[in-house]
């Protein structure tokens, strides 16, 4: 029995970026921007749903963000997650990578026992694909990113499949072990029908009146919600103050085909296309 933890992100869409983007301040203006569940954190769940479907055990999906991101947690629930923990409190807001996978490895020890914690191999707002080795080197376990298979685990270790761009190779680590997965990985499951019927009602305790709180646990039906005291976690490593990342500008780049030439392939085409890349500032 493996106990998995899958760390996910509600993230803006950024198909759809407008000119309110971007705050004052050089933060993502994230209430401008439709929210989604970041991609390749659902190839990462997925992952951890295989596992506990191949070798048993629990996955455990922890997410950090703001009310709202409960959505993708009653979406994880949804797929067959077995618990769902959302770390939401404003003196986390303006996080950096750096801050961001503090506060995660906190949750984390928070959870306590956990085989395996899986990312998504980056977020689509900041394609960094810092957070998760961060976390990993917060937790001192061992990381393996690209991945794309686990093909075996005993002995209390895991065997893996990693992408490494022009072919792949296999490494065997002793658990715990964080891993990032890529979009190759494999193929999200769809959200089970009877699962939407059971957790569509699940909630975070900010999402319902307080008097409401106690019923909803009784019946099974609250998220849990910590925050940054719940985790013990160090203020001065969290939020703005934890943060030195600083964003200059946020913009979109529409590239357009506006013609083109064709050079015919003689020495003296071959000079013309030297020609024309040097005037464009391409060469030289």
């Amino acid at each position: 029995m493996y106990h998995s933890i899958v760390l996910v992100k509600q993230v803006p869409d950024t198909a759809n970026i407008t000119a309110n983007a971007m705050k004052e301040d050089g933060t993502v203006n994230r209430s401008a921007l439709p929210a989604i569940f970041n991609p390749e954190d659902l190839h990462a769940l997925e992952a951890a749903l295989d596992i506990k479907q191949r070798f048993g055990g629990t996955v455990t999906v922890l997410s950090m963000g703001p009310p709202k991101a409960a959505d993708v947690l009653r979406d994880c629930l949804f797929r067959g997650a077995d618990r769902a923990v959302l770390i939401t409190d404003r003196r986390a807001a303006a996080s950096d990578t750096l801050a961001t996978s503090y506060i995660l490895a906190q949750a984390v020890k928070t959870v306590n026992h956990f085989d395996f914690v899986f990312t998504g191999r980056q977020a689509i707002d900041g394609d960094t694909a810092q957070t998760g080795p961060q976390c990993a080197e917060k937790l001192g376990i061992p990381q393996i990113t690209y991945m794309e298979e686990i093909t075996d685990i005993q002995n209390g270790q895991a065997t893996v499949r990693r992408n490494i761009g022009n072919g792949w190779e296999m490494v065997r680590v002793k658990l715990p072990v964080l891993l990032t997965v890529i979009e190759t990985a494999n193929t999200p499951r769809p959200c089970s029908a009877k699962r939407m019927m059971k957790y569509k009602n699940n909630r975070i305790p900010a999402e319902v009146p307080p008097e409401q709180i106690n019923e909803l646990k009784t019946k099974n039906r609250l998220i849990e919600q910590w925050n940054l005291d719940d985790i013990g976690a160090d203020l001065n490593r969290c939020g703005v103050a934890g943060s030195p990342t600083k964003v200059f500008r946020i913009q979109s780049i529409i590239l357009k085909k506006e013609g083109f030439t064709e050079m015919p392939p003689t020495k003296d085409g071959i000079t013309t296309l030297i020609h024309e890349l040097v005037n464009d500032k391409t060469l030289g």
